[in-house]
């Protein structure tokens, strides 16, 4: 995969933008049972306390309670990643078609995910040096920039309201 530069990436913006504000879906989901492993899943079970059961989030140490879950914005990771098998490389666990900016969803917002409701956190999701050795450095740049963190371009991390299951294809809804 070539790296795309700064330009590349500031063209992708609109289409990012673009995404439904009150009403997307979910277009991957990812459990990631160990450091740097990966599980493409079509429906996970998801529970206060714990996140996505089998992910290795609980076992981590000092999981926050603030980051049980998170949510990356599909077309973000598309253009990042270019092909859909590199998108688990984002390291999130549920990536949906939906817009993650802290303008449309500021923290306390909630989401139905499936049948599992979240609480957006005001705990940053931000990149990492494995973010920029998968993706590059330039693609970290861009997520991490004000235009970026204000779009939630990174990801986001939410609380678990209420468990239940979540599906690919499922709608994402603003409560």
């Amino acid at each position: 995969m070539t790296e795309l530069g700064t330009a590349d990436l500031e063209r992708g913006l609109g289409h990012i933008a673009d995404s439904p504000r009150d009403h997307g879906t979910v277009e991957m989901i990812v459990r990631r049972p160990g450091v740097d492993a990966r599980e493409v899943v079509a429906f996970a079970e998801v529970e206060p306390g714990a996140g996505l059961i089998g992910d290795s989030w609980a076992g981590r140490p000092h999981p926050s309670p603030e980051a049980e879950l998170t949510l990356m914005n599909a077309r973000c990771v598309a253009l990042l990643a270019g092909d859909v098998d590199r998108w688990p490389l984002a390291g999130d666990q549920v990536y949906v078609d939906l817009d993650l900016g802290v303008e449309n969803l500021p923290p306390g917002a909630r989401l139905r995910v499936g049948t599992v409701v979240v609480e957006v956190s005001a705990k940053p999701h931000t990149g990492c040096s494995k973010f920029s050795a998968r993706f590059g450095a330039e693609a970290l740049a861009f997520v991490i920039s004000d235009q970026g963190k204000a779009m939630r371009l990174r990801g986001m991390n939410v609380r678990v309201i209420d468990g239940g299951t979540l599906r690919t294809g499922d709608a994402v809804v603003k409560e």
